[in-house]
Formats: C-alpha cells, structure tokens, sequence
C-alpha cells in the first residue's frame, strides 16, 4: 500500500512535468511560427506608372496610367498601383473600372494634376478620376490630387453671372464600392467637389486634408450619396462650399473629428429639389470644430420635396465665429427667382444637438425654419452655450413651426 501510494505520486509529478514542457514548447514555437508566416505571405505585384510610359513632364500621362491600372487589375495576386513620388502626373477625365481580379492597393505618394484644356471634358463634364465597382480597394500614400480649378471657378455663374451655369467636374468620385478605405490624401482646388461616395457600402476615410480657397464656388469637400455604413474621421476640410454633405439614399453615417473651415458647415441636404422623393436617416456628427463658416449644422429641404430627415445627432461641437451655428431649413431656395409656397416637404424628425459651444458672429444663433405643413418633429437641444463675438447685445433664436425640447442650459431659447 504505501509502495502504491508514492507510485501514484512519482507518476503525477511526471505528467504535470510533461505537460508543463509541453505548455512551454508550445509558446516558444508560437510566435516564431507567426513571423514565419508574416515572412511568406507573398508580396504584392508591384505596378509602377513610370513603367508603362508616365513621364511626369508636363504631358497627358492618362494612357500610362490605364495600362498599369489594367495591369494591377487584372492580376491574380494582390496589387499595388503605384504613383511615384516627387512627381507631378498630368491627366485627363479618367475612370478606374472593376471589378477586379484580386485586391488592389493605390499608392498615391506623387501628385496627379487635373489637364488644364476643358476641351478634355467635353464627353463627361462632371467627373475628373472615378473609381467605380471595385471591392476592398484601399486608396492612400499622402499624394496630392490636384484638381487645378482655377481655370473652372473663373468661368462659374456663381463668380461671373455673364456666364451659363453649366457646373463642373468632381475631382474624386468613388461609385459603386464596397469595403473602401481611402486615408492619408491631400485634395486640393478641385474644378467643383473634392471627394464623393456615391452609392457605396462600408466606406472609411480618414487623415484626409481637403483645401480650396474660401471664395471657390461649389468646391464641396465631402459629399456622400446613396451610401450606407460610411465613416470620415480625423480629417481636415477646408473649402468654398460644404465641407461635408450628405444627400438621399444616404444611412449609417459617421462624421467625426472634423476641422471644417471656411466653407459652408456641414451639412445635410439639399434634399427634395424639383419635387423629388428624398431619404437620409441615422447621421452622427461628432467631435467637430467648426470655424469661419456660413453655417455650422444645416439642414436643408426645398419646397414641394417628400420622404425624410431622421435620426440625427450633432454633438461636441465647438464653433468659431459661425453665421449660422444651428440651422435647419425647410424653405432653402437657393435660385435668383423666388420659390413658390407648396403644400408638401421633406419631414424632418429626431434630431438631437448636444453639447454644441463657441461663438458666432450674428445676432440670429438658432434657426428652425420649418414647413407648415411638415413640422420639425422631436427637435431637442441639449446643453448648448452659443456667444456672439464682440457685441453686448442679445443674440436670438428662431423657432417656426418645430416641436422642441430643451435640455439643461440652452442659449439662446427661443
């Protein structure tokens, strides 16, 4: 018996011995094995403009660039189209088509120039570089897209009224793309819009620089149509126009941490012009700073418009010297003619402002111009502490037609 009973323990010591090497052998081998897969993951297939005939002298380099594109596209490995850097391409109206074999990654570290001969855009007079129906395409490098507008604002209706109001090209168009990733990009003086995502799901952007000058006309920075599960963060706009605009069809957005600035704010709409049937629900911004703007947060809707504006929070956000800090609009008429008073609109519902601070510099803060007919609906204000620069005299708000709730400090009231 006692022979048995130190038996059983000799022969537990020796399990638990085992075991525990076997626990050790198993760690030291872990993390080797991770490197070593890391090692052989294959590298990507590397396509460089320069090595299809991109000269980067002044000339159209567009061919060059489709020959690569069509090259990275096409392979059945993993891509990298490469723009080189301290360079400067030239191109033409230009289109990025997909779907593609396999991913591709661009690597903007260069600088791609807008042609400066409108004749160029004369088949498409709305679009400069469009990637469309691609899937997990990650755009970034800290580029430039250079969109060279100057020559487009001159000839504008909204700079020389002798002038058709014919519109412009978008610099950078993403259509029809899902799970993309667009980060680390600088655009600058686009014809018209900087960036848009136009009916696309699963979009992230980030660490973008955005800049035109203030006077630009219609040089929107971020416009989002039709798209679902979009997010922007932790970028830089400043423009003539919107930095950011949402549009119909638009859900799931996340604006956040955005320095926005001149420009127009940010804004939601326009939405239900020429009677059309509009929808954008579920808008979050967030963590903003807002400086010299026309506006801060809009909202805006024409006349006659149906669907709806709904479930959208702007909060933590901090305004400096604003027009029009807090503002929706269901009255925007933005034409030289008066708009006729009409029965029906785009209902507007659930909208939250929380945590909104700074200063402005009229005397009219908040501005709920809403429809008749349409009522804002579930309107809250929740701590908002907005000053007017440099003057003693109380500032206002307006409130027509909108069923409001207030929380905490709010000032003004209406």
């Amino acid at each position: 018996m006692y022979l048995q009973k130190h038996l059983v323990i000799i022969l537990t010591i020796l399990v638990s011995t085992l075991s525990c090497s076997s626990y050790d052998n198993h760690n030291q081998h872990r993390e080797p094995t991770r490197a070593l897969l890391a090692k052989n993951r294959p590298k990507p297939h590397r396509v460089n403009v320069d090595h299809y005939g991109a000269m980067a002298n002044g000339g159209d380099d567009s061919k060059a660039f489709m020959e690569a594109w069509m090259n990275a596209c096409n392979s059945s490995d993993i891509s990298e189209f490469v723009v080189p850097r301290n360079k400067v391409y030239h191109l033409k109206p230009i289109t990025f088509s997909g779907p593609c074999k396999s991913n591709v990654r661009v690597k903007v570290y260069g600088t791609i120039k807008a042609s400066s001969h409108l004749s160029d855009y004369e088949e498409d007079r709305r679009h400069w570089i469009i990637f469309e129906d691609l899937e997990n395409l990650v755009v970034d490098g800290g580029g430039t897209i250079n969109g060279n507008g100057r020559i487009w604002w001159i000839r504008s209706c909204k700079v020389d009224e002798t002038q058709p109001c014919l519109g412009a090209p978008t610099a950078l168009t993403f259509n029809n793309c899902t799970n993309l990733n667009v980060n680390h990009i600088r655009i600058k003086n686009p014809q018209q819009m900087h960036l848009t995502f136009q009916n696309s799901v699963n979009v992230r952007a980030s660490d973008l620089k955005i800049i035109a000058p203030a006077k630009s006309p219609n040089t929107d920075g971020i416009h989002i149509s039709g798209s679902q599960n979009v997010r922007v963060f932790n970028s830089v706009v400043r423009t003539g126009d919107d930095c950011v605009s949402i549009v119909s069809g638009s859900t799931n957005i996340v604006i956040k941490e955005i320095k926005c600035g001149p420009g127009h704010g940010i804004s939601i709409g326009s939405l239900g012009k020429n009677n059309s049937d509009d929808k954008v629900s579920n808008i979050l911004v967030d963590n903003a700073i807002i400086s010299n703007t026309t506006n801060g947060v809009r909202i805006k809707s024409w006349q006659g418009g149906s669907g709806y504006a709904r479930n959208i929070k702007f909060q933590n956000i901090m305004m400096h010297n604003v027009t029009n800090p807090i503002l929706i609009d269901q009255n925007y008429c933005d034409q030289k003619e008066a708009c006729q008073e009409q029965y029906s609109a785009v209902q507007i519902q659930n909208v939250v402002y929380r945590n909104i601070s700074g200063t402005t510099n009229s005397k009219l803060a908040i501005n709920f111009d809403c429809s008749k007919t349409f009522p804002c609906q579930s309107i809250s204000l929740d701590n908002i502490a907005l000053n007017r620069v440099g003057a003693e005299e109380n500032m206002k708000a307006s409130c027509s037609n909108v069923k409001l709730n207030t929380i905490g400090t709010v000032t003004p009231r209406c």
